[in-house]
């Protein structure tokens, strides 16, 4: 390994994983250490992580802690700070929930409990963004405890997805969506009725579908030191997110782009209830009223964050001056075009439906102002390049078969 004083511990075996590693490699030229639950293919067909420890109970937040303490244990001789990053919700979530426990044996850059449950119930964090100006779609909560029926006036379509989308995940039922989209009131009920009728009993959230395809979604990416000090702030536009009803709302391709008003406007919110760490937004430019509005906050770095890398902001190296090297650095509005990608070039191409856009995507491909991580030049997996191929050939079938 490298050698450097610290040793990177990241939570996760997903793209946003992968996303991470590589960025500790690219900056340092070392191998983090991966805790998985099990293998998926982005991280164990790779030569990036040093190892990969899978637990099949790490998910478990009654195990998980002492899992964690069983890594701490096994590191703790390398004589390097133990550096822990999250890279999904439920990881985030056990990290902050066991933190007191956590901070004896390793450094990490989240929010207290309190402001988590503050930001991730929808209710709460919709009410946070009222308070600060901040514009959200008109949204209902449906509580699926309460056996009565929703009888809220809605304008159709709507969106309905769940507030706890820890427990929703948990789950797992015929015609589960990330998100459903429904045009009709009795669909609506149809919907409410099936996710009750498996197990589900926290807030249901129906809120209006803003009008426009992909490319109007937006994302911006945030990170605030552990003294709470904005260092980066960043503002994308989406261009593509996956089409299959259970992967909804990740972005497979942005560019990014500059609005100053909107970046200011997010790190305020962030410092007035006190932020840490990595927040990734999303929005959706609603045309009707010509507003931004906020869906979420993912209090972590998300799986297309990665874009800050390639711009000089490397991902890890943000925590590691902060959590290591005790860095200060004045705040950075990001404004360089770049796109970012996991989809083949030809999914761009054929699949992108806004022409601005579509302009854009061809003139920063020509210019070479582009990087999809996982085809990463220091991998050299056997089998990754065989891999890669399958994954590009299935992105086209996906968007040719799957329309949102």
């Amino acid at each position: 390994m490298g050698n450097t004083p610290f040793l990177p511990i990241i939570i996760g075996t997903d793209i946003n994983a992968y996303n991470m590693a590589i960025s500790f490699h690219e900056e340092y030229g070392i191998h983090p250490i991966l805790i998985g639950k099990e293998p998926l293919s982005f991280t164990s067909m790779s030569t990036i992580p040093e190892t990969i420890d899978y637990h099949s109970g790490l998910a478990d937040s009654e195990q998980f802690a002492e899992i964690m303490l069983g890594v701490a244990d096994k590191y703790k001789n390398r004589g390097k700070t133990l550096l822990l990053v999250g890279t999904n919700d439920l990881y985030v979530r056990l990290i902050i929930e066991n933190q007191e426990v956590l901070k004896k044996h390793f450094v990490f850059n989240y929010i207290d409990e309190d402001l988590m449950n503050q930001l991730q119930v929808k209710a709460n964090f919709y009410e946070l963004c009222r308070q600060h100006g901040i514009d959200t779609p008109t949204t209902h909560f449906y509580d699926c405890a309460s056996n009565l029926p929703f009888q809220e006036q809605m304008m159709y379509p709507v969106i309905v997805k769940p507030s706890n989308g820890i427990e929703y995940n948990n789950l797992k039922f015929e015609g589960q969506q990330k998100v459903y989209k429904v045009e009709t009131e009795e669909e609506l009920q149809q919907v409410i009725r099936t996710i009750v009728s498996n197990g589900y009993r926290d807030e249901l959230i129906i809120q209006d579908f803003i009008p426009g395809d992909d490319t109007y979604m937006w994302d911006s990416v945030v990170y605030a030191s552990s003294k709470g000090k904005t260092q980066l702030v960043t503002w994308a536009q989406v261009v593509l997110q996956e089409h299959t009803v259970t992967a909804i709302g990740n972005y497979t391709s942005v560019i990014t782009r500059y609005d100053e008003d909107m970046m200011k406007k997010l790190q305020r919110f962030l410092e007035d209830v006190g932020y840490r760490g990595y927040a990734n937004f999303d929005l959706k430019y609603d045309e009707r009223d010509k507003k931004f509005k906020v869906f979420e906050v993912n209090i972590r770095q998300g799986r297309s964050s990665y874009y800050i890398t390639p711009l000089g902001h490397n991902l890890a190296k943000n925590l590691v001056d902060d959590l290591i090297y005790n860095i200060e650095k004045p705040v950075t509005y990001l404004n360089e075009e770049f796109l970012f990608t996991v989809v083949p070039k030809i999914v761009l191409r054929k699949f992108v439906d806004n022409l601005a856009v579509r302009k854009d995507i061809k003139r920063l491909l020509k210019k070479g102002r582009y990087a999809n991580p996982l085809f990463y030049k220091k991998d050299k997996h056997k089998k990754r390049k065989l891999y890669l191929f399958a994954r590009q050939v299935n992105y086209y079938k996906k968007y040719k078969n799957n329309q949102w």
